[in-house]
């Protein structure tokens, strides 16, 4: 599988995202360079898909299937897209503070430490729906690197549309999160702009 190997702060400066976005608590000594001209709006709408490509952890082909499957959702295309990749599964294990950054998470599915209504899952990006109750394996609830992570997310906040027991580590899918309570800065109608060219 491909896999981008780019160095988490470089590739934070370069698209203009704050570190903790990711789950990383560092900051960059770095000035950011000034630059010379102006972006063209095809420039962007390409930084804002590479800006949702890289916080999520997706792929150019996988992130233009859930383009496609928020296509044919009702509503608006761009709140559809962003819903889809924030109810991916290896998205919510994060969100609810069982691993410290999305990459964390994502090995923490694959290796089935996570289960979804009592049912192991091993897919990072299966999609929750709302009534889902994700909870960490049995097996799992002793593992340091989860422990550390309900420490280190005690300091963050719970999304509103998901809720979290931590004393029995699970969290259920209140609902399929609007645009207004994704915290994330992304453009979606720009993604949507360039996929429609």
């Amino acid at each position: 599988m491909a896999v981008d190997r780019t160095p988490v702060l470089k590739r934070c400066r370069q698209l203009g995202i704050d570190p903790v976005v990711m789950g990383i608590n560092k900051e960059s000594r770095r000035q950011p360079k000034q630059r010379r001209r102006q972006e063209s709006e095809y420039g962007m709408q390409l930084r804002e898909k590479q800006k949702a490509k890289f916080i999520y952890g997706v792929l150019e082909k996988q992130f233009r299937g859930y383009y496609d499957k928020a296509m044919k959702l009702d509503g608006i295309t761009g709140d559809n897209l962003m819903a889809l990749l924030e109810t991916r599964l290896d998205n919510v294990v994060f969100r609810l503070g069982f691993a410290r950054t999305r990459k964390e998470a994502r090995q923490t599915v694959r290796h089935g430490h996570i289960t979804v209504n009592g049912k192991r899952v091993d897919i990072p990006s299966y999609q929750v729906k709302a009534g889902d109750v994700v909870a960490v394996a049995p097996k799992a609830k002793d593992l340091l690197p989860i422990k550390e992570s309900l420490l280190h997310s005690e300091s963050m906040a719970v999304p509103a549309w998901l809720e979290v027991d931590i004393e029995k580590l699970k969290g259920t899918i209140l609902q399929i999160p609007t645009r207004d309570q994704i915290d994330l800065d992304i453009d979606a109608q720009l993604i949507v702009e360039l996929y429609s060219k």
